[in-house]
């Protein structure tokens, strides 16, 4: 019997040959597993009073707080402004349009790799973990700051 196209077709659908072993084509998408359950409202409410708890450590650093600086064992500015002082509104920092190219830094950066170069640059302070206390609270506040703002990432 003779081998026709839609036969080997039909083979190869299922398997491939590569490097000389036979391997079994990937199965379609499924539904993500993850929160399969709906959050109830007191998690809803938890989740909210976390973010905003977090929003408002991120308000007392970027307005100055000396006292959250210390607590946070952070340094922003050693000369004596804070970040409110250039972006009054934290919604002057624009977040929403990060990753993008940063003239300054001369490399593609992150609202992180922003916040920084802020820190280090005009402010003389010393560089924040990226993944600390501190980055997260100011993100979330300029993040929080600018929650009506369309995402437009790249865009200068």
């Amino acid at each position: 019997m003779r081998a026709t196209r839609s036969s080997w077709v039909a083979l190869l659908a299922g398997l491939c040959l590569a490097g000389g072993t036979w391997l079994v084509l990937p199965e379609p998408p499924r539904p993500a597993l993850a929160h399969k359950e709906p959050h109830t409202s007191e998690q809803l409410k938890l989740f909210q009073d976390l973010f905003m708890e977090q929003v408002g450590i991120g308000d007392l650093l970027f307005h100055g707080d000396a006292e959250t600086e210390r607590r946070l064992g952070v340094t922003l500015s050693k000369t004596g402004w804070a970040c409110a002082m250039c972006h009054p509104y934290a919604s002057d920092t624009h977040p929403a349009q990060f990753p993008k190219w940063q003239e300054q830094m001369s490399k593609f950066a992150t609202l992180r790799d922003m916040i920084n170069w802020c820190i280090e640059k005009p402010n003389e302070g010393e560089a924040i973990d990226p993944d600390g206390p501190a980055m997260k609270a100011l993100e979330a506040y300029i993040t929080w700051s600018n929650r009506n703002s369309p995402l437009q990432p790249g865009v200068h």
